[in-house]
């Protein structure tokens, strides 16, 4: 289950920047505004410093005209309306002897936990167990997903797999949250409550499952078609899977955070698509959401990883704008432009020579 980054957070990346331009404004360098070079390369760099910058700047026009196209095929191909929201059942209740987060019961949106999330063998045991269950039950959901069905039913299978498993499901009651899974259509980002609305035919949905098993959360999101979608956003579905493994890939003891976000948005900016930087992952464990978060685009966060740490990773990436709009539920965040968005998660255990993805679907 993705984190919105602050508001303090990004007005403190504003400021840096602001700083760095100041800095570089006051230098010689840009004063005089010249570079000193020998006088007979002169003619010869310039010329192929020219020629660079078109190459640059064709790539960047064929990104641009491809994900225009791209975003004409999807809008058009059925004349999609926008996603409404239906109607939103009661919470399903759940069993008394089933263990319960802390939260359960609060309103209130707890805060992040500062601590970075390291286990001990009997902790990890129980953090594996808990991702393998989230990975099944995501498995399941996604046989759910045709047609005619709605997101609230999928919920009601998701939460009765769950607490027969002698689980608790995660999002239930987190800062109010009304239902047991995220459901997020088309150009819903994340945090999608279920509802009435039946899924149609050319839909994409994620499907975000968390598990609180035995003191541990695992948490998992995989997008799934519905029917006959539509190419261009089959195309930003398989690349956002991508970027998910992507950005694995350079996680091991010792690596620097930042070359999370640097690899994905290394990857998706092959195919134009923007990569959404309001929604980060996060430690998990016994706690839901804590230290690190994990930013995917592209960074300058500091730290690095250690051994035995647990974490997400959970890219979303759109065929439009990555800028975002949330409903009156303050869950439901849609992209402004309406274009599609997709998603993929996985909780991964940092090792001394890689990372383990312990949501392995």
């Amino acid at each position: 289950m993705a984190l919105a980054t602050s508001l303090s957070h990004a007005t403190s990346s504003l400021l840096q920047l602001s700083s760095s331009i100041k800095s570089l404004s006051s230098s010689s360098q840009l004063q005089n505004h010249h570079f000193h070079l020998p006088t007979s390369k002169n003619a010869n760099f310039t010329k192929q410093l020219v020629i660079y910058a078109k190459r640059l700047s064709g790539l960047e026009e064929a990104l641009r005209i491809r994900r225009e196209r791209e975003l004409r095929g999807s809008t058009t191909a059925k004349r999609r309306p926008p996603l409404r929201r239906g109607r939103v059942s009661q919470r399903l209740p759940v069993p008394d002897d089933i263990p319960k987060p802390p939260y359960v019961g609060s309103r209130e949106l707890p805060e992040i936990a500062k601590e970075h999330q390291i286990h001990d063998a009997e902790g990890l045991a129980r953090m594996r167990a808990a991702c393998e269950l989230a990975a099944q039950v995501v498995d399941y959901a996604g046989t759910l997903v045709r047609p005619s069905v709605t997101t609230n039913e999928i919920d009601k299978a998701v939460h009765q797999m769950i607490i027969d498993a002698g689980a608790y499901p995660s999002p239930l009651g987190y800062g109010g949250f009304p239902k047991s899974v995220c459901t997020s259509v088309n150009e819903c980002m994340c945090h999608g409550i279920p509802d009435s609305r039946q899924l149609q035919d050319g839909d994409i949905i994620n499907i975000d499952v968390t598990v609180y098993l035995n003191g541990y959360h695992g948490d998992t999101s995989k997008t799934f078609f519905c029917g006959n979608v539509n190419e261009s956003i089959k195309r930003l579905v398989k690349v956002t899977e991508e970027c998910l493994h992507y950005g694995i890939a350079v996680c091991k003891d010792g690596a620097l955070f930042r070359k999370i976000g640097k690899r994905i948005s290394e990857h998706a900016e092959k195919f134009g698509y923007g990569v959404v930087d309001r929604f980060v992952g996060h430690g998990i464990g016994t706690v839901f959401h804590s230290e690190p978060l994990i930013f995917h685009h592209r960074n300058d966060k500091s730290g690095s990883m250690v051994e035995g740490q647990t974490f997400t990773i959970e890219p979303i990436l759109t065929l439009g704008s990555t800028e975002c709009e949330t409903w009156e539920d303050n869950w439901t965040t849609l992209t402004a432009d309406g274009s599609p968005a997709a998603q993929f998660e996985h909780t991964i255990l940092i090792t001394k020579t890689g990372a383990e993805i312990l949501t392995t679907y």
